[in-house]
C-alpha cells in the first residue's frame, strides 16, 4: 500500500495518472499549510510574502502592479488589495508612475527589507520537508518532471 493510499484511505484509483494527480494535490496542500503556519508567525500571508520577495528582487527599482501580477506564484491573488495591506503595514510604498500617470509604482521599504532579512533566517526550515525525503538527485528528477508538466501551462 502506497503512502497516499494510507493517508486518504483509498485503495484504488482510476489510473496511475489519477493517483499521481491526487498525490500532487495532497502534497501541495500539505506544503501550503506548512507555509501558512510559517508566515503567520510574521503576520503576513504567503501572497504578501511573494510580493515582498518580488519587490526585493527589483530593489532599488520600483515595480508596477502588472509586473507583480505577472510574477506572482498565486495567479488568483488580488494584487491591488495585497499591495494596500502591505502599504498600511509600512512594508511597501506606492506612488503614481512618472511614465504613466494611470499606473502605480510599488517599492519595498526599509521595514519590508528588514522583515525579509528576519524571515530569511528561518526560511530554509520550509525546505526540510523535501530535504528529509529526497536526495539531491531525486529533487533534480522531481524538478525536471514538474518542469515537464509546466510546459503545458
Amino acid at each position: 500500500m502506497s503512502n497516499i493510499e494510507k493517508l486518504i484511505s483509498q485503495k484504488t484509483f482510476s489510473s496511475e495518472y489519477n493517483k499521481g494527480l491526487i498525490s500532487l494535490i495532497f502534497v501541495g496542500n500539505w506544503i501550503v499549510s506548512r507555509h501558512q503556519q510559517f508566515f503567520k508567525k510574521f503576520d503576513i500571508t504567503m501572497q504578501q510574502y511573494n510580493i515582498l520577495r518580488i519587490l526585493r528582487g527589483q530593489y532599488p527599482k520600483a515595480a508596477n502592479i502588472n509586473t507583480l501580477k505577472e510574477r506572482m506564484l498565486d495567479k488568483m491573488s488580488d494584487v491591488s488589495r495585497l499591495v494596500e495591506r502591505l502599504r498600511k503595514a509600512g512594508l511597501i510604498e506606492r506612488k503614481s508612475s512618472e511614465v504613466d500617470r494611470r499606473a502605480v509604482d510599488v517599492q519595498i521599504t526599509a521595514k519590508g527589507l528588514a522583515l525579509l532579512e528576519t524571515m530569511d533566517v528561518d526560511l530554509p526550515d520550509l525546505e526540510d520537508s523535501l530535504k528529509l525525503s529526497l536526495s539531491e538527485d531525486e529533487i533534480l528528477q522531481l524538478n525536471g518532471l514538474l518542469d515537464k508538466v509546466l510546459m503545458r501551462y
